[in-house]
């Protein structure tokens, strides 16, 4: 597997067939798929046919990652960069298993995703996007430095998007960017 870089507790890997089990038991929970829109894989072969198929990294260099514990190299969730050809823009998104909830590793890996993506791929602008009944994925944006900027409806749910420009982050974490 891949890795694309590391935290002081994680290591973020490009998606591997081998993370098939840990993408379907991820999805497979109500409460980590909750505000996501997606629904549950319907078997970990299914899970693995997505991983095999997902071209973001050939299509744009960067994309979601798998995170692991450093201490471990247990399979905890993904995180990553998204860039959506409808929007013009790219997101940053993190889902996690329920257990290692309330432990900062999505604000940790994200916040290294947004280095990343400022770093390696000169982008202006990263949106950070939220249910507006997802408190903790508010809280997370919030927590990088991201700036409420709308709320919005789709898919009959309502959302808010956050953002951050490369500018706020390099005033918000100046030593991320080697300032």
């Amino acid at each position: 597997m891949t890795i694309v870089f590391s935290t002081q507790r994680l290591i973020l890997k490009k998606f591997s067939a081998a993370d098939a089990q840990g993408f379907y038991e991820l999805n497979l929970d109500p409460e980590a798929i909750r505000y996501t829109g997606d629904v549950p894989f319907l078997s970990i072969a299914e899970a693995e046919d997505f991983i095999l198929s997902y071209d973001h990294y050939e299509r744009h260099g960067y994309g979601r990652w798998s995170v692991f514990l450093k201490d471990d190299n247990k399979y905890i969730g993904f995180c990553g960069l998204n860039y959506s050809q409808k929007k013009m823009e790219v997101d940053v998104g993190f889902r996690f298993m329920r257990v290692h909830w309330g432990k900062g590793y999505a604000t940790e890996a994200a916040r290294a995703s947004l280095q990343y993506g400022f770093n390696e791929y000169s982008l202006d602008r990263i949106v950070g996007r939220a249910m507006k009944e997802n408190a903790a994925s508010l809280r997370v944006l919030e927590k990088l430095g991201m700036r409420f900027r709308k709320e919005f409806d789709e898919e009959e749910a309502g959302w808010c998007q956050y953002e951050i420009a490369h500018e706020e982050m390099a005033d918000v974490y100046p030593s991320l960017l080697g300032k």
